[in-house]
């Protein structure tokens, strides 16, 4: 229900209200809401904080819903669309928000605690003052969202779409953090563990004089480069999840795009800023051509990993003897065996290498 409330400069304005009639239709059947909304599309939603705990919301549009103060505390707004709602200080504790449309929403100072965000779609949304402690986020996708002052103590943020965020003293206490994505959709994935990582390594790429300042500051980074196919990523992973607990910073890389110009680039500056590379030449694709490019351009050790009965590529004993950065590979016969072996074959030659490039 609209208002008429006055005039500023001569054009008529409108308050949005309460209207119990829909909020009645909402909480008899979504569905019946839904074909409403599609019937009158012009029609302005305005719940006066409605208390809708544990409702059944899933799949209810709610685009552009003024739900400021709602009480919505365990409800269920599983795939919800709530595009530009305004959720100011609602309490949505314990919701399932599982792949709902939070895209431009207003979540400021809203109590998301423990709620199910996974897979949600957050992109450009308001999280400043919120809290979601304990809130499960993995898979959701915050590009361009604001966190200021947004409390994410023991929150689950993995594998979440972080490219762009605004994120200021934020508090990440007992957080998951690992896999969060850096870049934009359609382009190579590249992935750091920790919200203040992600926006320092994004500022790296793209401001040579960022870059330039920290030059001489001791980097755990490991670039990690290979193949993103289901049983090269396997290997991927777990390397980095043993990098993890040695307190290596690891940055995965995904080769599965074609190379480019500006993708060799963002190679190179990630590779001069890492304490040493590890690439996995077992089905390499493209990884030859970008080895070639980075190689002589840097000097950082370069531990190549090839699974056993797979041959280096052709060039490769060139690299090998003309930079006495690239290291003897390391043959490996089984996932398992890599892992036990990793700290003696893999990081320690790596380790040893980077202390005498240091040193000379």
């Amino acid at each position: 229900m609209d208002r008429l409330v006055g005039r500023n400069h001569g054009v008529l304005f409108r308050l949005t209200v309460a209207n119990p009639e829909h909020l009645a239709m909402l909480k008899e059947s979504v569905e019946a809401f839904n074909q409403w909304r599609t019937n009158n599309a012009e029609a302005k939603l305005g719940f006066r904080e409605p208390l809708l705990s544990h409702a059944d919301l899933s799949g209810a549009d709610l685009n552009g819903a003024i739900l400021k103060k709602a009480i919505l505390i365990g409800a269920n707004l599983n795939r919800a669309s709530l595009y530009k709602a305004k959720l100011n200080e609602a309490n949505l504790s314990g919701a399932d928000l599982q792949s709902a449309n939070l895209t431009n929403a207003h979540l400021i100072g809203t109590k998301l605690h423990n709620a199910d965000l996974r897979s949600t779609k957050l992109t450009r949304a308001d999280l400043g003052g919120a809290i979601l402690k304990g809130a499960n986020l993995a898979g959701a996708d915050l590009s361009k969202s604001t966190l200021v002052d947004t409390n994410l103590e023991g929150a689950n943020l993995t594998s979440c779409s972080v490219y762009g965020i605004s994120a200021w003293n934020i508090n990440l206490k007992d957080a998951t953090q690992s896999n969060l994505v850096i870049t934009p959709g359609g382009e190579s994935k590249i992935q750091v563990d920790n919200l203040e990582v992600a926006q320092f390594i994004y500022l790296l790429l793209n401001n040579p004089k960022i870059r330039d300042v920290i030059d001489t500051i001791t980097s755990k980074v490991v670039l990690i480069l290979g193949r993103f196919t289901p049983e090269r990523k396997e290997v991927l992973d777990a390397i980095r999840d043993q990098l993890r607990h040695k307190d290596y910073l690891p940055v995965l890389f995904d080769f599965e795009k074609p190379t480019s110009k500006n993708l060799t680039g963002t190679i190179l500056t990630l590779a001069n800023m890492a304490r040493f590379i590890i690439a996995d030449l077992t089905d390499p694709s493209s990884l030859p051509y970008e080895l070639g490019r980075v190689v002589p351009g840097t000097r950082v050790p370069v531990q190549t990993i090839v699974l056993e009965g797979q041959r280096e590529f052709a060039m490769f004993a060139d690299l090998k003897e003309d930079y006495r950065w690239v290291l003897e590979p390391y043959r490996y016969t089984t996932m398992q065996t890599l892992l036990t072996e990793l700290d003696q074959s893999v990081i320690a030659p790596a380790e040893a290498k980077a202390k005498e490039l240091t040193h000379k």
